[in-house]
């Protein structure tokens, strides 16, 4: 079982963007009927590489192309939307799934993207607040009052209640938030006192505690499984170290289950972390020990051509050998 990653970065050294889009529709709609578990999609603004910049649009065309697929956006910037418009979008993507997309809505760290929108960054938290009171209460389709206001989004969604929507981070705050609000907890690291501060907080403000997920350190979070793992290397090297090298000037000084400060692809293949290149045996021993495979397969703008041998390695190889 697996999961596919798709950020979409399109570096001038690596496939068309064009190209990398239609690609992953494709994977996504081969991948339904092959054990794919999710489609993960991410969200960035004013990447040089072109990262995702909307990750609801693309959402809705993965949904398109699929019928049984879920879909979550993981995360997505909420200070940098309009509630109520992003509450509309939501409610028409869960129509089109048939409630099977989800999200994680989070802060976000990177300045720049605040400065192009013309948000201030060092309120994006009172924003984010002000947003998530709105955002939970439109996506259910039922009527309600802000500031002597009488609002109801419509049409009403698939899904009853609204889409699901949690909340991540990997700050205290943002336990806290999560826990205010009632909703469900995606953390960046397996930090205990996370849990500790989420838990308390749902209790505080009289919500039952929801899921907290904490992701454990050097998990694979991107992930390749090869018949010939050194060659795999060779080919796969650069654009690992794109998603390596950008996550980490983004992250400098920050702590997360998905980062690596490697500096070459050797370092990388030697940490045994966050990014692996496994053999099929060790793919298999993997999802037999109770884990999925967190696949990239367009990883810093890698030649779809190049993506699809990969994956079909473990359509063809590993999945064959788990059913059996």
């Amino acid at each position: 079982m697996y999961t596919i990653r798709l950020d979409m970065r399109a570096p001038a050294f690596g496939a068309p963007a064009a190209d990398l889009y239609a690609a992953a529709l494709d994977m996504a709609e081969f991948g339904e009927s092959r054990g794919l578990l999710t489609a993960v999609l991410t969200e960035h603004h004013s990447s040089p590489d072109g990262y995702l910049p909307s990750p609801l649009t693309f959402a809705s065309a993965i949904a398109s192309r699929t019928t049984t697929l879920p879909i979550m956006i993981a995360v997505f910037m909420l200070p940098l939307y309009h509630p109520i418009r992003l509450a509309e979008q939501m409610i028409v993507i869960d129509l089109i799934s048939r409630g099977r997309v989800r999200y994680v809505a989070g802060i976000g760290y990177v300045p720049a993207e605040y400065e192009a929108s013309g948000i201030d960054f060092h309120k994006r938290g009172k924003i984010a607040d002000a947003h998530l009171d709105l955002l939970l209460k439109a996506v259910t389709g039922e009527k309600f009052e802000c500031e002597g206001r009488q609002i109801q989004v419509t049409p009403a969604p698939f899904t009853p209640g609204g889409p699901n929507i949690s909340w991540g981070g990997g700050s205290p705050a943002a336990a806290k938030r999560a826990g205010r609000f009632g909703i469900d907890f995606l953390g960046q690291i397996d930090t205990p006192e996370l849990r500790t501060i989420y838990e308390a907080s749902c209790k505080e403000h009289g919500h039952p505690v929801g899921q907290c997920w904490l992701p454990p350190r050097n998990a694979p979070m991107t992930t390749f499984v090869a018949e010939d793992v050194e060659k795999a290397w060779e080919e796969l090297g650069p654009y690992l170290m794109h998603d390596v090298l950008t996550y980490a000037q983004w992250n400098e000084g920050k702590e997360s289950a998905s980062l690596s400060w490697a500096k070459d692809a050797a370092a990388l293949r030697a940490e045994k972390g966050t990014h692996q290149i496994l053999s099929v045996d060790e793919a298999i021993t993997h999802i037999r020990s109770g884990n999925h495979l967190a696949l990239h397969p367009l990883v810093g703008g890698l030649p779809p051509d190049i993506g699809w041998r990969y994956l079909k390695v473990v359509t063809e190889k590993v999945m064959p050998a788990i059913a059996m």
